[in-house]
């Protein structure tokens, strides 16, 4: 069955900015450093402006080297500016979505996604997707995405508890 794409993003340099602790640092680290400058008119004040922006160069970069790419059947994760890794997950066996916001996050609505999955790409880690804009609509559409591959393969998901177990009681 041929895929069908659903969504592609990227992280956003922007909202990182306003949206987090850290970016709202870096602009407050460039703007006082212009403000220093201008105040005692010592352009050495200035070098507190260039790290602000090397931080958001770097920042940028990265945002650039990675993307995201959705469709009914697989999430897909391209990272890389010269060397590429594609990572994939298949839908179905994606077991849980957990979002986490920062107060700054949740005003800004970028979120970090945490996948718990049975895929060999995980292993037995967390698929972590940072910065993610418009978070809490991409958790939802993903949640009803993974329910919808699951009903097409016919699986079923079956937590089992170890704990009280015994094989002795058959």
């Amino acid at each position: 069955m041929p895929e069908t794409p659903v969504d592609q993003f990227r992280t956003s340099t922007g909202r990182w900015l306003y949206g987090s602790l850290a970016g709202l640092g870096t602009v407050l680290l460039a703007l006082a450093g212009i403000g220093a400058t201008i105040a005692t008119s010592n352009p050495l004040f200035l070098a507190a402006t260039g790290v602000a922006l090397l931080v958001v160069l770097v920042r940028w970069l990265g945002t650039l080297a990675t993307s995201y790419q959705v469709t009914d059947q697989r999430l897909i994760v391209c990272r890389g500016l010269v060397m590429k890794t594609i990572d994939e997950i298949e839908l179905y066996r994606i077991k849980d979505v957990r979002l986490d916001f920062s107060l700054l996050g949740q005003m800004a609505d970028i979120g970090t996604l945490t996948l718990t999955s049975t895929d060999r790409t995980t292993g037995d880690t967390q698929f972590i997707l940072a910065d993610v804009p418009h978070a809490r609509a991409r958790r939802e559409g993903l949640r009803g995405l993974v329910e919808r591959a699951r009903q097409r393969r016919g699986v079923r998901e079956i937590d089992m508890d170890h704990q009280g177990f015994d094989p002795a009681a058959g």
